[in-house]
């Protein structure tokens, strides 16, 4: 499958501050790709640098094959960019903001605007300034999706969206890039939107990539584990036993409960605590939604 997107090597500081080093990365043609990741771990900053604002220290971003640092005007038209949650130019209506920007894109699709726009229920001749901070965010992605763009950059799309908006956009971009074989690149901070949305995620923490893979890999195998710790032992030392194997994730220790998260199976979760000599009992696991995944994988706090 063709990358739309690719990363390679993405070396980036804020003065003496590392972002992240030698980051690499590719989104599939027609994928929607999540990006999730705790605030600081770099998230806008891959956003600006793929768009063009922000020249990393090192490494290089193709999009469409050519390098962000000089890409073909043409190339670019191809590439739909979401920043800010709002639009510009309040003192116009639905109708007039449709109208001037529809002037900046050839392929522009002014049905794909007035449907959303539509959902919405607000009449074209509306004024923006007099819309709601939601609202107008949907505005601002209804234009994006007029452009027509084979590649939507969203960076926090949620922004101001209050839980039916989100849904209805949500529900109405992924219909949308389905069915317009789209390619998505995204960031949101509420993961529940992602579950529904994403094809795929990538889970950075600080410096690095955690995680990149289906979403739906991640629900069907990623499981909670919890057990009785049988005797008393250091708490701390216990711990560092159990992180020293990356592939238990975050263990924490309350009282003699211990639990921690793991692709693992219930067998080999078992033969990993037993070869560290943790006497336990009462092992059970259970399937999280990608929320709790990820704050097993990150870190709770």
């Amino acid at each position: 499958m063709e990358s739309i997107i690719e990363c390679r090597n993405l070396t980036h500081f804020y003065g003496k501050r590392l972002i992240y080093e030698n980051l690499n990365f590719k989104v599939p043609e027609g994928r929607i790709l999540g990006l999730l990741g705790k605030n600081g771990t770099g998230k806008t900053t891959t956003i600006n640098i793929l768009s063009g604002y922000l020249e990393p220290r090192k490494g290089e971003c193709l999009i469409f094959g050519e390098n962000i640092r000089n890409m073909n005007p043409a190339t670019r038209a191809r590439i739909g960019l979401l920043i800010e949650g709002h639009v510009q130019y309040q003192f116009m209506t639905i109708r007039q903001i449709e109208r001037f920007y529809s002037a900046f894109y050839p392929q522009w699709r002014k049905d794909a605007y007035y449907e959303l726009m539509a959902k919405l229920k607000v009449a074209p001749g509306q004024r923006i300034a007099n819309m709601s901070c939601g609202q107008r965010s949907q505005v601002a992605l209804g234009l994006i999706l007029a452009q027509n763009p084979d590649l939507l950059v969203l960076d926090d799309f949620s922004l101001g969206l209050d839980p039916g908006y989100r849904r209805l956009f949500v529900d109405y971009l992924r219909e949308y890039a389905k069915a317009e074989g789209k390619t998505v690149f995204l960031t949101s901070h509420i993961i529940q939107d992602m579950e529904r949305l994403v094809d795929d995620c990538i889970i950075m923490d600080y410096g690095r990539i955690l995680l990149q893979c289906p979403v739906a890999q991640i629900l069907s195998n990623f499981r909670i584990y919890r057990c009785q710790i049988d005797e008393y032992r250091n708490g701390e030392e216990l711990l560092s036993s159990i992180e020293g194997c990356d592939k238990l994730y975050h263990p924490s220790l309350i009282r003699q409960n211990l639990e921690f998260g793991s692709f693992l199976s219930d067998a080999e979760v078992d033969q990993i605590l037993r070869q560290k000599q943790i006497g336990y009992s009462q092992l059970r696991s259970e399937g999280v939604g990608l929320e709790e995944a990820f704050l097993s994988l990150t870190g709770k706090y």
